[in-house]
């Protein structure tokens, strides 16, 4: 309908008070689409038709139920929060990602993540955190199997040096990592505590990227009470380049492992 009337997607986006990134996922089928963004855009495109316009809404109804249950994230309960981000996880074809005081989420071990859910306190029903866990780890299948997931993760020095759940823990995780630093899809870089001060000391964020061409990257940030989308262009690109100034000023993979490969010796 855009095309048709020779509209941009700026356009589209302004109707939607939203994002270039947004429409663009939404014409491609990354995101569903809500009812008001649809009378929206009907009308920014003349659509009249009060039957064509219920017809698109029972699409969307119906596109946005069929995601529902197909989605394997659904059968855990506790997830509502990040069910959009591990949606997009689930079709990214690359990640990218900086962490000041964890290890990623997709490296991982189960008593990690646990000991992590647990020490956070964050969750008010306990029987969440296995179902939480669980999950975890089966988001980690996306660095297997017939589509790979790339992932470049960057950590800080203190994420493999504090002892979430003690040292038993941490030689598992640490063993982890170096077990996933071999997989050809998986690039893993340190920043040590000798880099000093460095552009990524105030926040932690993970950049999505998609194999279609024209799906622009979206940034994701956790913070203390809410999840942080960036989907603008300038965003994005902020962060790539946020992101690039870090990598090269953390270790290569190579030293990376060397160090890893030395804090679990000290363990």
């Amino acid at each position: 309908m855009r095309e048709a009337h020779d509209m941009r997607q700026s356009h589209a986006a302004d109707a939607l008070t939203a994002s270039v990134a947004k429409v663009a996922k939404i014409e491609r089928g990354l995101v569903p689409i809500r009812d008001p963004d649809i009378r929206a855009l009907c009308h920014l495109y003349g659509e009249a038709d009060s039957a064509a316009v219920d017809r698109l809404l029972a699409l969307a109804k119906a596109d946005r139920e069929r995601r529902k249950a197909s989605g394997w994230w659904n059968q855990y309960p506790g997830l509502e929060s990040m069910v959009e981000y591990v949606a997009l996880e689930d079709i990214a074809s690359s990640l990218r990602t900086w962490q000041l005081a964890i290890v990623p989420g997709l490296l991982q071990t189960p008593d990690y993540a646990r000991a992590l859910a647990v020490g956070n306190g964050s969750w008010e029903d306990p029987d969440e955190i296995e179902p939480f866990v669980e999950a975890r780890m089966a988001r980690q299948a996306r660095l297997t199997g017939d589509r790979p997931l790339e992932l470049w993760a960057v950590m800080h020095e203190s994420a493999l040096r504090q002892l979430v759940g003690g040292r038993q823990v941490m030689r598992e995780q640490l063993g982890h990592l170096l077990d996933m630093a071999r997989q050809p899809n998986v690039k893993l870089q340190v920043m040590p505590y000798l880099a000093g001060a460095h552009p990524g000391m105030t926040s932690a964020f993970t950049i999505v990227s998609f194999a279609d061409p024209g799906a622009l990257d979206v940034v994701h940030m956790d913070t203390t009470s809410s999840t942080l989308w960036l989907e603008s262009d300038t965003d994005a690109e902020r962060h790539v380049r946020l992101f690039d100034r870090i990598t090269r000023l953390g270790l290569a993979q190579r030293n990376s492992v060397r160090l890893v490969d030395g804090i679990l010796k000290e363990l």
